[in-house]
């Protein structure tokens, strides 16, 4: 039986041009965190390419690949070999014309325990996504993983107080989220851009908060066209206290302890779960409460 102290790593990292130089450098700082101790590494959304949604671009679907593919296979070696249990984005082809926002979850012996597709798609300036990906089908997914039972969303879904609600009631100890968020390279003051980034903070600590689970959330950094990353990879526990972070413009290895006994401590401290009253909330099902 394995430890209730689970140790996680977050690869924070800058994407080049070339999928094959993104994935070495990835499977190098994987190797790197398991041998620092890290038992479940997360990396960052779409991994293998820069952010290729700043455009609508048709050659950009080239970059697509099916779940399971050539990536998760490297993965599933590395996590055989390591025995760690491994998080990776990816942009899955699920047929002809049908792409996803993907990430699969690898176990310790290198076996696959499955995917999760993103679920909530933005477009805006600078995040055409919809453009790429077809909203997840899968349903809000948990993963029991050798180490912990974890959760997985991506990035847009960060901002979704249900998605996370949902992921922890299926049992979910820790919320990953793989993530590629940034500012507008030469548009927003520097109280704009701090604002942005403590309300993507907070938004995360307040689920790990409601749900009594722990949050990892990991950032890419770097300037990819008119995209700058703000990195800030963090993990905090269930009372949202912040256990370390990453900064905001230096790749990084965020490493963390997640000591899953005290769940049932934040949880009967606070018993969020417990005093639900799910009869009255019916209503959360409909767009907009018009009179």
């Amino acid at each position: 039986m394995h430890s209730e102290k689970v140790p996680i790593a977050l690869i924070q990292s800058s994407c080049q041009s070339d999928p094959a130089e993104n994935m070495a450098k990835a499977c190098g700082k994987i190797r790197e965190a398991a041998a620092r101790g890290a038992r479940i590494i997360c990396l960052q959304e779409l991994f293998t390419t820069r952010y290729f949604c700043q455009t609508e671009d048709y050659k950009s679907f080239d970059y697509a690949e099916p779940v399971p593919g050539p990536s998760t296979s490297v993965m599933q070696e590395l996590a055989r070999e390591l025995e760690v249990v491994l998080i990776a984005s990816l942009f899955e082809i699920r047929a002809r014309g049908l792409y996803h926002n993907t990430a699969v979850v690898i176990d310790a012996d290198g076996s696959s325990l499955g995917k999760y597709r993103k679920m909530h798609i933005p477009d805006d300036p600078g995040f055409y996504e919809k453009f790429y990906f077809t909203p997840g089908d899968l349903g809000y997914k948990v993963f029991k993983t050798r180490y912990a039972t974890i959760g997985v969303l991506i990035c847009w879904d960060q901002w979704y107080p249900e998605a996370a609600r949902l992921t922890a009631l299926k049992g979910a100890e820790i919320l990953f989220f793989p993530t590629a968020i940034g500012w507008a390279a030469d548009e927003l003051s520097a109280e704009v851009r701090r604002s942005q980034r403590d309300a993507w903070i907070t938004i995360q600590r307040s689920h790990a908060i409601a749900n009594g689970v722990f949050v990892a959330a990991v950032n890419r950094v770097g300037t990819e066209d008119e995209l700058e990353f703000w990195g800030n990879s963090f993990v905090c526990d269930p009372y949202g206290q912040i256990i370390q972070e990453a900064t905001h413009q230096d790749e990084a290895i965020v490493f963390a302890e997640c000591d899953r006994s005290r769940i049932g401590f934040y949880r009967s401290h606070w018993p969020f779960l417990r005093d639900r009253r799910i009869e009255t909330y019916g209503d959360v099902q409909k767009r907009f409460l018009d009179e």
